[in-house]
């Protein structure tokens, strides 16, 4: 009898498994088939793991909407640009892996045929491509009065690319192209049937004279500081924001002579790409108060970034652009810091793939400000002479002896000579502790430092910022790490101590006038 029932039970059981299973396959073939036909973003079904506009922002601009069909509604032109850009993306990935998952998606039978051509060449040769765009200027031909085919050319497209053969870089490329582009409404979405290469336009956009020269000149007599507030270090516009403190703070500044302050945005902090209004609010207010104290400002763009990859230039593109346009009139910047210590990155992430994101960025702060001179923060005056053409004043940091100082100096200005230079951060820690007995200075170690520093600095009218204002009490553990032996040094930097009292290189700091 028992048997009977466990047999029975055995039958109960697959049943009802056989039927739950097949409810959960119909239910996500029913949940495709409702997804598919309710206009959703086909991103989000392809290996595109997070929406475009995290991984894929290139500028575009419809310079030239008329056409002698019918007229584009805002929403149909907002599907065809979002269409577009993700088919150029799905083409990146593409060559990228050389796969042909997604291409489908956004181009029609025939334009598929060259794309699945060359990832067959590719394969073929062992050969990939890092790529992206970077910016768009497109203008439409035609729109059918039937709304499901749209003709448009695409100028000047800038383009980047990495080539590989297996893991190794053979060279990369920026090159900018034309196209005339055919897209076909299929399905609820529109792809590209027609991708075809023509000859450039000429950018007859007028472009105002860079105006630097009095930013420039301000440079030459910097006697600045590196700024972060005591309590809040390497996280100046997070939860402790306070501009009363920062406040309170630039007028101790300003009492001691100092100029300008050198602050720093962290690209994840400000929302990375899709930059907060908020931090935005923040850095203006920053701004404003560094106004009434009589400083300038010079801005470090970016901080703790060091993913310099193609598939990723237009996000930085776009989270620095944000951060340009919103105060570039503002009368106390006084200057473009596009990265701190970029070289650090060299061996990790490759000298050229560093070289070739600052290169770019350097010209996309030049075209959206023309009036605030650009700068990059080099770790040591060896590394500045990287782009030395290319910016408008050379900085470096230096955080080896006082005594070797002005040979390290006149060997940069030696090889650099028609460039300002700017000594962007130096300084000593005062710290003899435990982890720290036989070497480095104590608090009268670090007034010696200064004083020797500040009377080269002053005979050799070489503009500085030193670090930093306060000791801080807690150092995040991305800045030097979690040994003590590493990371102790890095609360001992200021010039006042953790409570707000003066040590004694306050003395020498505060004679700056």
């Amino acid at each position: 009898m028992a048997f009977k029932l466990n047999k029975t039970l055995y039958r109960i059981i697959i049943i009802v498994t056989f039927v739950g299973v097949n409810a959960l396959i119909l239910s996500g073939i029913g949940s495709a088939w409702v997804f598919l036909n309710t206009g959703a973003d086909r991103t989000s079904m392809l290996h595109l793991e997070v929406p475009m506009d995290e991984v894929y922002r290139p500028s575009i601009e419809w310079t030239d909407l008329e056409n002698p069909g019918r007229p584009i509604e805002e929403q149909t032109l907002g599907e065809i640009t979002n269409d577009y850009l993700n088919a150029w993306h799905v083409r990146n990935i593409a060559f990228k892996k050389n796969d042909y998952y997604g291409v489908e998606d956004f181009y029609t039978d025939s334009a598929r045929v060259r794309l699945y051509d060359n990832i067959d060449l590719n394969l073929k040769n062992n050969n990939w491509y890092k790529r992206t765009t970077l910016s768009h200027k497109t203008a439409v031909d035609f729109y059918s009065t039937d709304g499901t085919m749209v003709v448009f050319k695409d100028y000047n497209v800038e383009e980047y690319q990495e080539i590989y053969t297996g893991e190794e870089l053979l060279y990369a490329e920026k090159d900018t192209t034309s196209y005339h582009v055919m897209m076909l409404l299929e399905d609820g979405f529109w792809r590209i049937r027609h991708l075809k290469e023509i000859e450039n336009s000429p950018d007859t956009t007028k472009i105002a004279d860079r105006n630097i020269n009095s930013k420039i000149e301000k440079i030459k007599q910097l006697k600045g500081i590196n700024y972060y507030p005591k309590d809040s270090p390497w996280d100046t516009f997070g939860k402790r924001f306070n501009d009363t403190v920062i406040d309170k703070d630039f007028k101790i500044l300003q009492k001691m002579g100092v100029n300008a302050i050198r602050i720093f945005v962290q690209y994840e902090d400000f929302g990375k790409s899709m930059v907060a209004y908020k931090k935005i609010n923040s850095l203006k207010k920053i701004l404003d108060l560094a106004e009434q104290n009589n400083l300038d400002v010079l801005i470090t763009l970016f901080d703790f970034y060091g993913d310099y990859d193609v598939s990723n230039w237009t996000l930085t593109h776009r989270h620095a652009e944000a951060i340009v346009n919103a105060v570039k009139e503002h009368p106390a910047l006084l200057g473009w810091d596009l990265k701190n210590e970029p070289d650090l990155d060299f061996e990790s992430r490759g000298r050229l793939r560093v070289l070739g994101w600052l290169e770019q960025m350097i010209a996309n702060i030049k075209k959206w400000d023309r009036n605030h001179p650009v700068t990059i923060g080099w770790s040591s005056p060896e590394a500045a002479v990287e782009l030395a053409d290319q910016v408008d004043f050379v900085s470096y940091h230096y955080y080896k002896e006082a005594s070797k100082f002005k040979v390290a100096h006149h060997k940069l200005a030696k090889a650099v000579p028609t460039k300002p230079k700017l000594l962007q951060e130096y300084g000593v820690s005062s710290y003899k502790g435990l982890w720290n007995l036989y070497r480095g200075a104590n608090e009268q170690g670090q007034l010696e430092y200064y004083e020797e520093m500040q009377a080269i600095l002053s005979k050799e009218k070489i503009p500085f910022m030193f670090w930093t204002l306060y000791d801080f009490e807690k150092v995040p553990s991305s800045v030097a790490g979690s040994l003590p032996w590493k990371s102790k040094k890095q609360h001992f930097f200021g010039c006042l101590d953790s409570l707000g009292n003066p040590k004694p290189s306050f003395k020498v700091l505060s004679n700056l006038k």
